[in-house]
């Protein structure tokens, strides 16, 4: 199963969204859309859409007699408990994302050496990966794993290979430390990484790859196989939401 080539739109809404709400920021009365698009200098089309999804991740708040002005999110992860605003805002997005998709969604990231799942969202229609493995010892395998190894360099794969020798866990798994981390090295940025039950029998997931400065992370989805047909377009909607979650970590 192939996925295509994509560019990571994601990033660059990101970048956007924040000159859109350093600019909001210094109106206090409240400001334009015209006025943003020339002051930041994004054309009005893209900034509507821009615009339309800081409202919706409540980022933006919108007078009654017009002007955008700093919403609620910002200001909840401009406060004292910003750990905890930015878990809750973590997981509302996530539940999000798994209605969209229909299928269980997971956010992680590479810390101290190690995979960590940080939050997930599934539910009776979207079940979670069955983690018959401790994830930590099957980054080989996992999309999640592999798609947090793939931002390492080569030194920090074959460190993390040397902790955690790959093990055999369905007939499709990669064992080879060779094969392994030549496919790593291969692996475009901006093409998501699959496990096609590789680390289960049965399940078939995706990652995409979250950049937040020098955090290596990435957002990822699994479904059962009999459902592998929606793999795609749900990578797609995956991707085209990543915008709110690097947003919120951005800040």
């Amino acid at each position: 199963m192939a996925l295509e080539h994509r560019q990571t739109e994601p990033v660059y809404a990101v970048q956007y969204a924040l000159r859109v709400l350093e600019s909001v920021d210094t109106h206090r009365h409240g400001v334009t859309a015209e006025q943003l698009s020339r002051e930041i200098g994004v054309p009005i089309d893209y900034l509507t859409h821009l615009l339309a999804m800081l409202r919706r991740e409540r980022y933006l708040g919108f007078l009654p007699g017009g002007g955008y002005v700093i919403g609620e999110s910002m200001v909840m992860l401009g406060a004292a408990n910003r750990d905890q605003a930015l878990a809750e805002k973590l997981k509302a997005v996530l539940v999000e994302l798994r209605d969209e998709v229909g299928a269980a969604v997971y956010f992680s990231r590479y810390d101290d050496g190690e995979v960590h799942i940080i939050d997930f969202a599934d539910g009776p229609d979207a079940p979670k990966v069955n983690e018959w493995v401790d994830f930590r010892s099957a980054a080989h395998a996992s999309a999640v794993g592999k798609c947090l190894l793939s931002q390492l360099d080569h030194s920090g794969r074959q460190e993390h290979l040397s902790r955690h020798r790959p093990a055999r866990l369905t007939s499709r798994t990669v064992i080879d430390n060779r094969v392994l981390l030549s496919k790593l090295e291969r692996q475009p940025a901006t093409v998501p990484t699959l496990d096609l039950q590789e680390y289960a029998v049965g399940t078939v997931c995706a990652a995409i790859p979250v950049t937040i400065g020098k955090t290596v992370a990435c957002l990822a989805l699994s479904m059962p196989y009999a459902q592998s047909h929606r793999l795609k377009p749900a990578v797609d909607t995956l991707h085209t939401r990543a915008a709110p979650v690097l947003l919120s970590f951005s800040i």
